[in-house]
């Protein structure tokens, strides 16, 4: 079973409950993303004034920065109901024509992770989404018959992860695509002060500074954040946390001063003090660390590329000096091992393979 991360992007079930009471409910309250907001709010109002629902819309980017929410904010926008599924629960195309053939006139229609749809039902969508029409097909063999069944218009509001997935037939038909950046720490602040309002918890400016530099540019690890420290307050009868009680309460949940937790620090650490610094493939450093591949390339591996603490090369992992500094080891000259050129001169995926025979 793989470890919930405090701060990973993913929600755990009873994690979604919280966070909806924590959604803003319109595009006024929706804080950053000003690119993404504006376009969208433009978007929305055409379509109420001609009368019509809105074009199909698609948001990308990581998890928890607000493609749910925006879903939510556009049925509210206009006045519409939402209807809410997801990509891997559609594997037949007959999963997507018993969702589409419910759909009421204006209904907003999100798919979450909708580039994990099988192919069947990817090529239903593109008729659903282009003509308000799909085909229902009847029997089997040279008796089956296709039946055409009317749609009402409706909104396709699609989220990924992973917007390369997705095919360009599909990626075309939506009217409008957005894409998520990470929040900067100001932005974020602003996020943790009207969550903090919403709870009924005192905090003031520097332990909004404090909670906002650790939560990896993503409002929903803010707002995780946010409730940890909460409850560490509370159990210490703390009334208004500042930057020092934020401070304390995070270390206990091993979450530092840049974000990282244990699962960074530990792949960190490993390819310093294991490998010296790298190169080294994904599959022995996940070993080294006690998990799974999988989980240390789409958990940990992201932020720590981004906040350049690691790279990724043709040969492997290797540790970037900042990663040595930030562990408090000195950084050696020529801690890689080879020249720079070495480093991109051989497929990792040949790396792999001699990580797993050897």
């Amino acid at each position: 079973m793989v470890e919930q991360s405090l701060v990973s992007g993913g929600e755990e079930p009873e994690e979604r409950v919280i966070e909806a009471a924590l959604r803003p409910k319109n595009l006024h309250d929706f804080v950053g993303q000003h690119r993404v907001r504006k376009q969208l709010a433009l978007v929305l109002e055409a379509s109420k004034m001609r009368g019509r629902s809105a074009d199909h819309v698609l948001m990308s980017g990581p998890p928890g920065l607000g493609k749910t929410t925006l879903a939510m904010i556009i049925a509210a926008e206009m006045n519409a109901p939402l209807r809410i599924s997801s990509g891997p629960a559609i594997q037949h195309a007959g999963d997507l024509a018993a969702i589409l053939s419910s759909l009421s006139e204006g209904e907003v229609l999100f798919l979450d992770e909708i580039h994990r749809m099988s192919r069947p039902a990817e090529e239903m969508l593109y008729m659903a989404m282009e003509d308000f029409r799909v085909d229902i097909v009847v029997g089997k063999g040279a008796g089956a018959t296709a039946i055409p069944l009317e749609l009402p218009p409706f909104t396709l509001v699609g989220a990924t992860t992973r917007a390369g997935l997705l095919p360009g037939p599909l990626r075309d038909r939506f009217g409008f695509t957005g894409h998520l950046e990470f929040y900067s720490v100001a932005e974020l602040e602003l996020v943790l002060r009207r969550s903090a309002g919403l709870l009924d918890l005192k905090v003031n400016s520097a332990g909004f500074t404090e909670i906002a530099g650790r939560s990896r540019g993503t409002p929903r690890i803010a707002n995780r954040l946010l409730r940890r420290v909460r409850d560490w307050a509370l159990v210490h009868g703390i009334e208004q946390i500042d930057a020092r009680s934020a401070s304390a309460a995070l270390d206990m949940y091993e979450v530092d001063e840049r974000g990282l937790d244990r699962l960074d620090r530990s792949v960190l650490a490993a390819l310093i003090t294991k490998f010296n610094g790298g190169p080294v493939g994904l599959s022995t450093l996940a070993i080294a660390v006690g998990e799974e591949p999988e989980t240390v390339e789409t958990v940990a591996e992201p932020f720590l590329v981004r906040e350049g603490l690691l790279g990724r090369t043709p040969r492997g992992r290797i540790a970037m000096a900042s990663a040595w500094t930030h562990l408090g080891y000195a950084v050696p000259a020529g801690v890689f091992g080879q020249e720079t050129l070495a480093l991109f001169g051989e497929d990792e995926n040949h790396a792999e393979s001699i990580d797993t025979v050897g």
